[in-house]
């Protein structure tokens, strides 16, 4: 129960004994037992009321599969995927037409550029 060991439960034990002195701990401890006792007597009510609240149907929810303990967001991404049907691939058509590129300049400086034939070739294909 939130992760409490005996030893951090004796621990906590020590300290309130030394901080509160002998005279305070027992009205302490039972204010410390009243309101645990309330808050179990609440979350038992708001228990039954779900339970009224939703019918037979709260008896068949499997709560541990809600948990958000149990959140693995590699393990929901790899059933998501898995359960998925992959989406079509969009493949172009041999017959649509291709983008025309500018055939290269003939004034441009000759030091950064080269002539490409091939270029020309699709150029002249698809016009």
């Amino acid at each position: 129960m939130f992760g409490l060991t005996f030893e951090k439960l004796l621990l906590i034990g020590v300290l309130a004994v030394m901080l509160l002195g002998p005279d305070r701990l027992p009205q302490a401890a039972s204010a410390l037992g009243r309101m645990v006792r309330s808050l179990k007597q609440f979350a038992d009510g708001a228990k039954t009321r779900v339970r009224d609240e939703m019918g037979p149907e709260f008896d068949e929810v499997d709560w541990k599969k809600l948990d958000p303990r149990q959140y693995d967001p590699r393990r929901i991404i790899r059933e998501a995927l898995t359960d998925e049907a992959p989406a079509p691939v969009k493949r172009v058509s041999p017959s649509a037409p291709r983008p025309v590129r500018p055939p290269a300049s003939a004034s441009s400086s000759s030091e950064g550029t080269t002539s490409r034939p091939a270029a020309a070739a699709f150029d002249s294909e698809a016009t």
